[in-house]
């Protein structure tokens, strides 16, 4: 069976990355699949593969995960590499910075994950599973994401904390590097539609900024009352979570793929 040049497979099509990869301008002049999570069950390898393999697809987008359900992200992740190696498609796997525990250096490709929570430890397993699985698969860690035709996660935590509809404090010491969502939909499906790079690649914004920063700036935005939000510290809350993490994505503006941060819009 012939793969199709203009076929692309993604899943999490529903999700906030999936839609504007599937919906968006990303996509244009592919041939977009996008099973819905009712429709294909990527715990289920069977499944996987045999859709994989009726659908021939020349490359796979890979967003899909439910935070806390290991084998959503890391099963799923190791049917959906065994599946593209089978047929031969373009896999990008897309991580996340949030398998790292922080420090003020930034994070390079070649920096070993060094998790401190389940999420962070099934996503680093997931990257392990992915390369052993299809190692021609890129694997793409990225950050916070924030919209311009609909809000992120982010944004909705900010809004409803300054409606007093959540109590939802934000962290001075929690530092990350936002990005667009639409430029990140951009860079994954200009990386299906090439053979390189394999392995792993940074991809987020330009401006490391603490929780707290980026909450003040997307209520400023928006025309929200930032006056409103409250703020605190990791160790202030007693959670377990990533401290300063900035990822290095040198090598990324080096294959041409460049995202804006919060600062830029």
């Amino acid at each position: 069976m012939m793969r199709h040049p203009r076929r692309l497979f993604v899943t999490g099509g529903s999700g906030f990355l999936g839609r504007h990869i599937v919906d968006g301008p990303a996509s244009e002049g592919w041939e977009v699949i996008a099973p819905t999570s009712r429709s294909l069950d990527l715990r289920d390898a069977v499944s996987v593969h045999e859709m994989i393999a009726g659908r021939q697809p020349a490359a796979i987008i890979h967003t899909a995960y439910r935070k806390d359900d290991r084998t959503s992200i890391v099963d799923a992740s190791r049917h959906v590499a065994s599946a593209a190696a089978r047929c031969g498609a373009r896999l990008v796997h897309v991580s996340t910075d949030a398998l790292f525990a922080g420090r003020l250096a930034p994070y390079t490709e070649a920096d070993e994950p060094t998790a401190v929570h389940d999420y962070g430890r099934d996503k680093a397993d997931a990257e392990r599973e992915v390369a052993a699985a299809c190692p021609s698969a890129v694997i793409v860690r990225t950050s916070l994401l924030y919209g311009v035709h609909e809000l992120s996660g982010h944004e909705r935590a900010v809004r409803d904390a300054v409606s007093g509809t959540s109590s939802m404090t934000f962290f001075t010491d929690e530092v990350r590097s936002a990005l667009l969502v639409d430029d990140l939909a951009v860079a994954l499906v200009a990386l299906a539609d090439r053979s390189e790079p394999s392995g792993v690649l940074n991809l987020t914004g330009p401006d490391p900024l603490s929780r707290a920063e980026l909450a003040t700036m997307t209520a400023r935005r928006h025309g929200w009352d930032a006056s409103r939000l409250r703020f605190s510290t990791i160790e202030e809350s007693g959670m377990t979570r990533p401290g300063h993490v900035v990822l290095d994505s040198t090598l990324a503006a080096g294959h041409g793929l460049e995202v804006r941060g919060p600062a830029s819009w």
